[in-house]
């Protein structure tokens, strides 16, 4: 290990001699100590370790997809064995960010391949190569209405993902930006008339989710006819759902984010996931991330180039649309691979499948009593009603093998005691019925 410490003994000593302590120990005295009696063992050979980490894995409870019923933001999807396979490629998985863009062409490439099929599911004219997640890119989508607009107050609708609105919470704050979360109605969707009435001359933007946290599908249609041309629309979206549903640019969406994990990517416990971004082009020099775009060489031979970069590290910092947007590039090229492989139609038939047993499910919940809180119509989750011990229930579930539906009472308190269910093409009719008879026992 020593030829990796670039200091000398002797010269730490030297050095701390110049700063007046004794040890290095004393650099870290003025840090809190939050833990005390933190025993760490002594070191061990690497068969012991391997021994001892494979004994805590196995202590993982192990669900099969078809008995998961946990949305929320993160979602089962069967992955055909050939996304793995090709995005196992080493020329792939080593792959980060090219700084030296033009020299790794197929790299550029494939987030070209990502960015057009982002455009095509969302309806609008450019994307960006990808964001962290889809938290940090619906935050990120707030702070480009304001420089759009030159306004700082938002209308963020509450039945946007919670965590998605504290994410952006944490970066507005900072920059003075001001949120106001609209109620929703009976059926799910925003309060049209509450929206109305808070619009006013400040207003830099109005965000909305398609579907919505509760899975109700927002009538975008109602909402864009609201909202004044010189208001930022911003709408969240699910990937898979646009496969079935009319895209967001359709209806006049001026910014449409969203997390890509459902496109090919395993849960992995919440992470990593991938944000999308996309936008009209009048937007792109506000838009936060890199492009990518086509070109040709001085031969005239097609290649591929960064055309717009506009974080700190390549341009002037009080210029930059963001300082901290790297891109996802490994999960845009499995989300690529994944929408080449399944195609429009395969998309599509994954979409329908998600829908439809997700209605199946919710009459026979609704069968044992289990009541759909909202009217309006939903994808591939609902909210339903259950009893005051249901998160006690919720937690026996897993003994049973079984990822319930959520509980969502602590965050929307006004609901009382609910859960958001959720179903996916892997859901198989026997495990709905299982869910069904465990959950009404």
């Amino acid at each position: 290990m020593h030829r990796y410490i670039p200091h000398t003994e002797e010269e730490i000593k030297q050095m701390l001699q110049e700063i007046g302590v004794s040890s290095i120990d004393d650099l870290f005295v003025d840090v809190p100590k939050t833990i005390d009696g933190y025993n760490i063992p002594e070191g061990r050979d690497e068969f012991t370790v391997k021994k001892i980490v494979e004994g805590l894995a196995k202590e993982n409870v192990h669900f099969e997809p078809t008995n998961v019923f946990l949305g929320a933001g993160v979602y089962y999807h069967y992955i055909p064995s050939v996304v793995r396979h090709m995005a196992s490629n080493p020329n792939f998985v080593t792959a980060y960010t090219p700084y030296q863009a033009e020299v790794s062409q197929g790299t550029l490439q494939m987030l070209f391949e990502y960015q057009t099929m982002m455009c095509e599911l969302t309806g609008m004219e450019v994307a960006n190569s990808s964001m962290y997640d889809g938290a940090s890119a619906f935050a990120e989508s707030l702070l480009m209405a304001t420089r759009i607009t030159g306004k700082t107050k938002m209308l963020v609708a509450e039945s946007i993902n919670p965590e998605y609105r504290t994410v952006a919470k944490t970066y507005t704050k900072p920059q003075g930006i001001e949120i106001v979360e609209i109620k929703y109605d009976e059926t799910g969707r925003i309060d049209l008339n509450i929206l109305r009435s808070s619009l006013s001359e400040e207003i830099a933007a109005v965000a909305v989710a398609y579907p919505n946290f509760f899975g109700v599908i927002e009538d975008l249609k109602a909402v864009r006819e609201v909202i004044p041309q010189n208001i930022v629309f911003i709408v969240v979206a699910e990937p898979v759902s646009l496969a079935l549903l009319e895209a967001p640019g359709k209806f006049g969406a001026d910014i449409v984010v969203g997390e890509g994990q459902s496109l090919g990517v395993t849960p992995n416990f919440g992470g990593p996931g991938i944000g999308f971004f996309t936008t009209l082009e009048k937007h792109v020099r506000k838009m936060p991330g890199r492009i990518i775009g086509e070109t040709k060489d001085l031969e005239g031979k097609k290649g591929y180039v960064m055309i717009l970069q506009t974080r700190e590290q390549h341009i002037r910092r009080e210029k930059a649309t963001s300082n901290i947007c790297s891109n996802q590039a490994y999960i845009a090229l499995i989300n690529a691979i994944y929408l080449s492989t399944m195609g429009p139609q395969g998309l599509k038939e994954v979409a329908w499948r998600s829908y439809n047993n997700a209605h199946v499910l919710a009459k026979m919940l609704e069968e044992k009593g289990f009541e759909r809180i909202f009217k309006g119509e939903f994808f591939n989750e609902f909210v339903i009603r259950v009893p005051d011990n249901y998160r006690e229930k919720w937690h026996n579930m897993v003994k049973e093998g079984i990822l319930g539906p959520i509980p969502v009472d602590r965050v929307y308190k006004t609901l009382g005691p609910s859960a958001l269910a959720c179903a996916t093409e892997v859901n198989t009719k026997e495990s709905m019925k299982k869910l069904v008879e465990v959950m009404s026992k």
